[in-house]
């Protein structure tokens, strides 16, 4: 609590036009550097998004495209059941010569070359079928490791089904061609249907090349990077061929297997999967996330540029307008305390006509006033009291005037500048009541306003300490009252009830009455839950209502003066009425004639 009071206190030692160029800077610059980032930021996710969305929209059909394609070399194996030499070669289980092996043997290669390796399908790399301890082969290039002799067939670990063929991985088989291109088997097995027997073996190896061509039609630059694997992470395609027939190791950290991701390994990159339905491979895609936001970053860029001319503009707006609005102020605020001590000659320059504008000229107005009662007080005698009177009711307390630019300046320091306005048109309002009506008599109602604007003055100064009712009984705009009756009621009320209380609450009420007489009188009642009035104290004042109240100006006590206005104005039949208890509260009743024409 103490680090905070000195936090504050440190806050407020600040000057007025220093905060108010702060205050203008962080509205400008920090909202514009905030809307900034974040629409930045928005538009970079934003296509993210739409290009994790749009990627794997496209994988699904470039797998839909292998899948059809793949499709269409199922029926390729078929094609051997419509060579009658070739089913004949096959079925034949007896011991042949070497002669009649060779003769097979030309003819089932020959077959397969002239059907399997043509023009139509290039990507085929060669064509070997099994049947009955017999290997027929037929390739573009070269090849080792077919057979059964260095152990590397039968084909080991597990094998997956592709419609009627299964497909071999290059790591489970020992078979490797000329150059060493990347391959896949396709496999199938041929079964004489009139027999019911199993023939053999068809064996087809599949350059990957032929994947390139199914996915040249994806969106691709030289930075994005595609392959396929398995989905134990075995790569059968990549667009680096380096990384063919290696392993994806984060594979098993992935997220997901079918949509977009990003991922941070050294750069921070979109990646893209797809699951193929039919087929045991994953199809992916990357991009740095830099390439997608080149065009932003230089809007960004531009925008960085812009924002810095703005701040400098702005802070330069900031400087003329903290100066604009602190200099009348502290001006103002010499002037006061020039005025406090005791120098009423002092003028009162006027710069606007906004709310600081209208508190100068009301105080220029009363600085005017206490002039003129000033030298009235040296120039007319205690007699004229009409004189006296008009003085009295437009005194105004240079310290009240002062405390509530302190509480006013307080507020704009802490940035409640609804408060200050509204504290500054309340003052306002006060300053016209005070110097508006030159007549010994206003209507009750602006009295009543009066003192509502001065309670919500000091409950601004004071906070919860200070609390208050009114109710009005009357016809408050058709009834008139001597001027200024119950601000010194107030005011002692609030003072004294401050001093010995943590909290005062002032009721008000103003109500009609009859006398004794039968007129109809005016009733002001003013409550407070105050320290009370002592018996000395209460003595004095009795004394002094009992004499001439004018003779006591310096007597400090607001309601004397009161009492003697209404005394001289309507007669001793009326007055004001003083009850208090110690410890309990204060009541003073004020009573009038009902006057509902000025006089």
């Amino acid at each position: 609590m103490i680090f905070k009071n000195k936090k504050r206190i440190k806050l407020n030692n600040i000057r007025l036009s220093t905060k108010l160029i702060i205050t203008y800077v962080l509205l400008t610059v920090i909202p514009m550097a905030l809307l900034g980032y974040i629409v930045y930021s928005q538009y970079s996710k934003s296509i993210e998004a739409q290009v994790g969305e749009y990627i794997p929209q496209l994988l699904r059909q470039a797998n839909d495209n292998l899948e059809n394609e793949i499709g269409k070399l199922e029926n390729l194996p078929d094609l051997i059941y419509s060579s009658g030499e070739v089913m004949e070669v096959l079925r034949d289980r007896q011991i042949q010569n070497k002669s009649s092996r060779l003769h097979g043997q030309y003819t089932v290669q020959s077959y397969l070359t002239n059907i399997y390796l043509t023009s139509n399908n290039p990507d085929i790399l060669g064509a070997f079928l099994i049947s009955k301890n017999r290997l027929f082969a037929s390739t573009r290039t070269s090849y080792q490791g077919f057979g059964f002799k260095d152990g590397s067939f039968p084909y080991q670990k597990d094998v997956v089904q592709v419609g009627d063929m299964k497909l071999l991985f290059p790591d489970q088989i020992k078979l490797s061609f000329k150059d060493n291109p990347s391959y896949v088997l396709l496999v199938k097995q041929i079964t004489d249907f009139d027999n019911r027997k199993n023939l053999g073996t068809l064996y087809l190896a599949l350059n990957v090349s032929f994947f390139e061509g199914v996915l040249e039609d994806l969106d691709r630059n030289e930075n994005t990077t595609m392959w396929i694997m398995d989905k134990e992470g075995k790569v059968i395609y990549h667009t680096d061929e380096e990384k063919m027939g290696k392993n994806v190791e984060q594979i098993h950290d992935y997220p997901l297997l079918n949509g977009s991701f990003r991922t941070n390994d050294g750069q921070k990159t979109l990646i893209s999967l797809s699951e193929a339905k039919e087929f045991p491979w994953i199809l992916g895609y990357s991009i740095p996330l830099k390439n997608l936001t080149e065009q932003t970053d230089i809007v960004r860029n531009v925008t960085i540029v812009i924002f810095i001319i703005v701040a400098c503009i702005a802070t330069l707006i900031s400087i003329f307008l903290a100066w604009t609005v602190t200099r009348p102020i502290k001006q103002l605020s010499y002037i006061m305390k020039d005025v406090e001590t005791g120098n009423f000659k002092v003028d009162v320059p006027i710069y606007s006509s906004d709310e600081v504008g209208m508190l100068a000229h009301s105080f220029r107005s009363m600085l005017s006033k206490i002039r003129a009662l000033i030298q009235k007080n040296y120039l007319i005698e205690i007699r004229q009291k009409n004189a006296e009177l008009y003085a009295l009711q437009s005194q105004i307390n240079p310290h009240f005037m002062y405390n509530t630019l302190e509480t006013i300046g307080m507020a704009v320091e802490d940035e409640e500048h609804e408060q200050a306005v509204h504290m500054i048109t309340l003052l306002g309002r006060m300053m016209r009541f005070s110097i508006s009506n030159k007549d010994n008599l206003v209507s009750i109602s602006s009295e009543v306003q009066h003192i509502r604007d001065y309670l919500n003055i000091q409950k601004f100064r004071f906070e919860d300490r200070l609390s208050f009712y009114i109710r009005e009984d009357v016809d408050t705009l058709g009834c008139f009252t001597p001027k200024f009756i119950l601000q010194p009621i107030i005011e002692n009320a609030i003072k004294y009830g401050l001093e010995k209380r943590k909290e005062i609450k002032i009721e008000i009420e103003v109500v009609g009455e009859m006398t004794p007489e039968g007129k109809q009188a005016i009733l002001f009642i003013i409550r407070d839950n105050g320290p009370g009035i002592d018996e000395d104290t209460m003595t004095r004042i009795k004394e002094l209502l009992s004499s001439d109240p004018m003779k006591s100006r310096d007597s400090g006590f607001g309601i004397i003066n009161v009492f003697a206005r209404i005394m001289m104005m309507f007669g001793d039949e009326y007055g004001l009425q003083l009850k208090s208890e110690k410890e309990k509260g204060t009541e003073v009743v004020i009573r009038l004639p009902k006057t509902t024409e000025l006089k």
